[in-house]
């Protein structure tokens, strides 16, 4: 797959209009580390200056680990200022009153008091929040509802997560993060592949073939992936359709929000 020419150039235009048209004084988005947030930083500088874009480490755990040290050194080398606060005791006190060690649903709330932070901090100094999501992810459902994907901006949406990986290096995005395994940081150990059962290579191959067009059986022939392989990506797509769309609303007036009030 190869990275089109006009994304950079895409990508910045789109965060300008969209900071100008709000009336925003600036970008606060949440690091994590990760290649995702590490090139969505860089883009926010590149199109309204480091002095407009502010990082928020938000870790679990007071102990800082490789991670923030990675996002904070990165940040500083922008120019961009950014805070750390530990969100463990909110996310304790939710858990506490569910009575549940479920690790799932406990990295979900991790994920939505995150936004919770995020957003507080935002709506104190009229930023927008960008979110570091990826096509790759939103396409396969994932992300937390209302969690990570509870932003105003999506810069890398549109983006592959193996073309994240070359825009991030023609950026000259340090190496450090090109050669993490990515992880939405959920619980200890969670990789993306580990979890998906198998590479962005082979992920992002089966949704560029979806993009296209392709059927199963033609995904197969493209990829040369086992149809097993390709089934679960195309069912992952299918069960994912309600995170990328708003709450569904029963029609009864003459124009409905979210299906027929085109805005």
């Amino acid at each position: 797959m190869t990275l089109r020419e006009y994304a950079y150039d895409t990508i910045t235009d789109f965060i300008r209009k969209q900071v100008a048209s709000s009336g925003a004084n600036g970008i606060v988005l949440g690091l994590s580390g990760g290649i995702d947030s590490a090139l969505t930083m860089k883009l926010c500088c590149d199109s309204v200056g480091s002095d407009k874009v502010t990082g928020l480490i938000l870790p679990d755990r007071p102990e800082k680990s490789k991670d923030e040290v990675d996002a904070s050194e990165y940040a500083e080398s922008l120019g961009v200022r950014f805070h750390r606060y530990v969100i463990s005791s909110p996310v304790s006190a939710v858990m506490e009153v569910f009575g549940s060690g479920n690790v799932r649903i406990a990295g979900n709330v991790k994920a939505r008091m995150r936004m919770i932070f995020l957003y507080a901090y935002a709506n104190s100094r009229n930023l927008l929040v960008a979110g570091t999501g990826n096509k790759s992810e939103l396409l396969t459902g994932y992300f937390t509802k209302y969690g990570d994907g509870g932003t105003d901006m999506l810069p890398i949406g549109d983006l592959y997560k193996t073309e994240v990986r070359k825009l991030a290096e023609r950026l000259s995005v340090p190496e450090v993060f090109l050669r993490k395994k990515p992880t939405a940081g959920l619980w200890e150990g969670q990789t993306d592949e580990g979890e998906m059962g198998l590479t962005y290579e082979e992920l992002d191959s089966v949704l560029f073939c979806m993009e296209n067009g392709f059927d199963p059986q033609g995904t197969v022939r493209e990829t040369g992936l086992e149809r097993e392989v390709v089934d679960r990506v195309f069912a992952m797509v299918r069960a994912s359709a309600h995170k990328r769309r708003p709450p569904p609303i029963p029609k009864i007036g003459i124009r409905t929000v979210g299906a027929d009030w085109i805005e």
